[in-house]
């Protein structure tokens, strides 16, 4: 059990643990979840990321309320919506959030401008852009926080609250919250969405593959791609 969560190891954490870990939090509402994460975890342990995309002021508006200590890591892909940026300046304004940008290389990035790598390799853009700037950060780090829900797509219905994926554990607060009950939060406390969404884009991502379409169904248009690798 984690009797000493500052001394928690993932490298140490058995299926058992990961079991009673999802035992313990799945009757808890998503703020308890949060809040029973700083009892079982350090803040210095446990990273955030947040893509400021349609709805990202739940997940962030339940985190500043609880802990205003806790970082905030925005994957800067270079190739955001103008919104994008205007909306994740507007969150961290709001809500006091302590927001740091992490991206590509200088070279690594220029190279898929210069390829257009999104238009013939969508997975190795995302690979460059998204997955690997996270991949050093992951390794100080022993909880990874995501505002993942079961209803955006058929893989992430498949998730557990708290999983091991790789050498880190997944936290996944809002896992089982429906799209019901996010929206009569968001109506509830008036967050502010997107401002895409007032334009029909449901999940926003890079605006060379995101188009306006419902829940996901408009990322990577005419693509079978669902996912930009970072939750596989």
């Amino acid at each position: 059990m984690l009797n000493n969560p500052t001394l928690f190891c993932t490298s140490e954490i058995s299926e058992d643990n990961i079991k009673f870990l999802n035992n313990k939090y799945k009757p808890l509402s998503a703020t308890n979840r949060i809040k029973e994460l700083y009892n079982d975890f350090s803040v210095q342990d446990i990273m955030l990321t947040s893509s400021f995309a349609a709805t990202s002021a739940f997940l962030l508006k339940l985190f500043s309320d609880i802990n205003k200590e806790q970082e905030v890591f925005f994957i800067d892909t270079g190739y955001h919506f103008d919104d994008t940026i205007k909306y994740k300046e507007k969150l961290q304004q709001l809500y006091g959030l302590n927001v740091t940008s992490i991206s590509a290389t200088k070279e690594e990035h220029e190279f898929t401008t210069k390829d257009e790598t999104w238009k013939k390799n969508p997975d190795f853009c995302c690979s460059i852009n998204k997955v690997s700037p996270l991949e050093t950060l992951k390794k100080q780090y022993k909880v990874w926080v995501s505002g993942l829900m079961e209803w955006q797509s058929d893989h992430r219905a498949t998730l557990d609250i708290f999983e091991m994926r790789g050498d880190i554990l997944k936290f996944y607060p809002l896992l089982d919250i429906t799209k019901e009950q996010r929206d009569a939060y968001i109506e509830t406390h008036q967050l502010p969405f997107h401002p895409l969404v007032a334009k029909g884009y449901h999940s926003i991502g890079c605006s060379h593959c995101t188009v306006p379409g419902e829940d996901r169904n408009g990322r990577w248009n005419n693509n079978p791609k669902t996912e930009c690798g970072l939750h596989l």
